[in-house]
């Protein structure tokens, strides 16, 4: 199995013959399985239970082989990485719709072994088999996760670049040097056609130039308003201080529409980081008017030399937009390595440097469970999930010098009420100069001190949960609380000098969880920022909770 992955995920010509040969031996194996006396010793009272499962497995095995591989094999000669990646400015849809039955085929087939082989009760069986079981299990999961991934995207991608129409996207690109919740401020964007896997662009322009609305474009939720008042459905500059997608999306869309009377299909954000991965894969890129960006210049470029120009916002915010227009050319026109494209893709969207949202419902149910939302887990199990989302306190543009590291840990040990303890400890640091910064990047210094980073940190609990006590460099502080799709949330206002470090120390309570013996994998969802969180996330064990 693991040379036909290696040739299918080459698109070797050698993974048909090589498909061949695994269902002859998983076809023997379950056969063996099948003997009269094989079935007697299954029923044994000490070899009974490993016979059992040894046979569930080949059996598992032989029907994924011949119902799950074979479109794989099929699709591998239809579809690689290539047919995603634009080509003279189009994408080949029709490869792609021809391959999307066969991948949902092939997905719940794998799906399918998984869930067999994961119903075997392991407890009394031999080390070799148990341990065979574990790994089997490893490999299947993550099978499934590509197959699954692949299969959305061959269903997702014809329609969304306009199979059966034309769709227009507004694409945001979010400032990182004003912080926040998913990134950064929206600033340029672009409006992008797709239209039968024709992309081009239609229109551009600022979030600034849709200038602030008198009231909510859209009405906000409660809690939405609550935690980060009506700011957030009237400046466009601020629909991202939440740090669920879908609301920006939604309210981004609206102001849109009110502003030019166009509706877009959907909404995109990505950010400087992203474009300067995408520069890995592209090469370097000319501004008409400006400095040419590479890998390696376009985030201080973006984020901090054109700033300290004596030059007008509308001289930068002309760079700007110049500059996500000829990327965006350079994608979808020039000859790509497909694979390194992708490679940089996944890698800012692993970083949730890429969010996406449809105006179509099936196609967001689609994309649920995926990074590219921007949705936190709507049920987290034995993955408690809490997040660190920042937003911009000072009006200025000093996120460029923030620098963060988080670690979150479980407290050993049950708790009568049947939750468990997660210790969340933040750092903040400010790389900020003591001077000579322009007017234009100190902004409003709405901390007193210009230089000063203001950072409203909002901590948000796992599913069910509640966030308990907050510490400031090691003082007890008070913080707002409120709740955001089930979580709780904390929001404490933390001031940067230059050259300093401040640590919030947070204690975490999960939701209540059924009896069971409950071990914990938890994960920490941040806000992307210009430099990487340096981040420790630790898994607790067993827990016999609710006994």
């Amino acid at each position: 199995m693991h040379q036909l992955r290696r040739e299918l995920e080459n698109a070797h010509p050698a993974a048909a013959k090589t498909l061949a040969e695994l269902q002859r031996e998983t076809r023997a194996a379950r056969s063996n399985t099948l003997d009269p006396f094989w079935r007697i010793a299954a029923h044994a009272p000490i070899a009974g239970d490993d016979l059992t499962a040894v046979r569930t497995v080949a059996a598992a095995l032989d029907d994924l082989a011949h119902d799950g591989l074979p479109p794989l094999v099929e699709t591998a000669g239809m579809v690689d990485v290539g047919a995603v990646t634009p080509k003279d400015g189009r994408v080949d849809l029709a490869a792609l719709q021809r391959a999307a039955p066969r991948l949902a085929v092939a997905n719940a087939a794998v799906d399918r072994a998984r869930d067999r082989i994961a119903a075997i009760a392991v407890d009394g069986l031999v080390g070799p088999i148990k341990a065979a079981i574990a790994n089997l299990l490893e490999y299947l999961g993550e099978a499934s996760d590509t197959t699954a991934l692949a299969a959305r995207s061959a269903a997702l991608l014809p329609p969304m670049l306009g199979a059966s129409g034309p769709r227009d996207y507004l694409v945001l690109f979010q400032n990182l040097a004003e912080v926040r919740a998913t990134g950064g401020m929206p600033g340029a964007y672009v409006v992008v056609r797709a239209d039968r896997g024709g992309i081009s662009i239609v229109d551009q322009g600022t979030a600034a130039g849709l200038q602030p609305f008198d009231r909510p474009v859209l009405t906000l939720a409660a809690t939405d308003r609550a935690l980060y008042s009506d700011r957030l459905g009237r400046f466009p500059a601020d629909i991202n201080l939440t740090p669920h997608f879908p609301t920006a999306g939604r309210l981004a869309q609206e102001m849109y529409r009110l502003r030019t009377g166009r509706t877009v299909d959907g909404v995109l954000a990505t950010d400087p980081v992203a474009l300067s991965y995408l520069l890995r894969a592209i090469g370097n890129v000319s501004v008409p008017h400006g400095t040419d960006l590479t890998a390696d210049n376009a985030v201080p470029v973006l984020l901090s030399r054109t700033y300290a120009q004596d030059v007008l916002p509308e001289e930068q915010d002309r760079y700007f937009g110049a500059a996500a227009k000829a990327v965006f050319h350079a994608v979808v026109q020039r000859p790509l390595n497909s694979s390194q494209l992708l490679a940089e893709l996944a890698r800012a969207a692993g970083e949730r440097r890429l969010l996406v949202w449809s105006a179509r419902p099936a196609e967001n149910a689609l994309l649920a469970g995926t990074v590219l939302t921007g949705v936190l887990p709507v049920n987290d199990g034995d993955r408690p999930t809490a997040g660190v989302f920042l937003n911009d306190g000072s009006g200025a543009k000093l996120g460029y010098y923030l620098t963060h590291s988080a670690e979150l840990t479980v407290v050993p040990g049950c708790r009568p009420d049947r939750r468990r303890e997660m210790r969340l400890r933040v750092t903040l640091g400010s790389t900020a100069p003591r001077s000579g910064l322009p007017p234009y990047v100190l902004g409003l210094g709405l901390a007193g001190d210009p230089y000063t980073v203001r950072t409203v940190v909002s901590i948000y609990s796992s599913t069910g949960g509640v966030v308990d006590t907050m510490a400031l460099d090691g003082e007890p502080t008070p913080f707002g609380a409120g709740r955001d799709r089930r979580r709780a949330v904390g929001i404490v206002t933390v001031d940067l000098k230059p050259g300093t470090k401040r640590t919030l120390e947070v204690k975490l309570l999960t939701g209540v969880f059924a009896a069971g013996d409950i071990a914990l994998k938890p994960q920490l969802w941040t806000t992307p920022g210009v430099n990487p969180w340096e981040q420790s996330v630790g898994s607790a064990d067993g827990c016999p909770i609710g006994r």
